[in-house]
């Protein structure tokens, strides 16, 4: 199955350790997201990020859990990043965590791409439900 829709980011940077800021050069900020389209609902999570000093590359981390309804069916699920950017070319991972959907979304596999499209930013969920 093919989930695809808008969604809404907020990112607010949060407290990191001295070393973790001077030393390893991350950054720790909390997402938000509000999700329009086959998936409906929200999300709450955190990041961690790195760029290199010139702004071409980096890489971020991320966990994040959504609470709404995927295709009408409701529950809520885990979703981990992992992804680079090295001078402008990007490369994504993003996982449903194994075992995480709850009620219908019980089962749940997957994986999401994001875009940005005409400013705003679109997720593409490839997933399967039929545990």
């Amino acid at each position: 199955m093919n989930a695809k829709g808008p969604f809404e980011v907020k990112l607010v940077p949060q407290p990191t350790t001295e070393a973790a800021r001077e030393v390893a050069h991350l950054q720790r900020l909390s997402l938000d997201k509000v999700f329009r389209g086959a998936l409906e609902g929200t999300s709450a999570g955190e990041m961690l990020a790195t760029r290199t000093p010139d702004g071409h590359s980096g890489g971020y981390v991320a966990l994040e859990r959504f609470t709404g309804t995927l295709d009408g069916k409701r529950g809520t699920f885990a979703l981990q990043h992992s992804s680079t950017m090295h001078e402008g070319t990007q490369s994504q991972s993003i996982q449903v965590v194994p075992g995480s959907g709850t009620d219908e979304l019980a089962g749940l596999r997957g994986n999401m791409e994001v875009h940005i499209e005409h400013g705003a930013h679109v997720y593409d969920l490839r997933y399967d439900l039929s545990s």
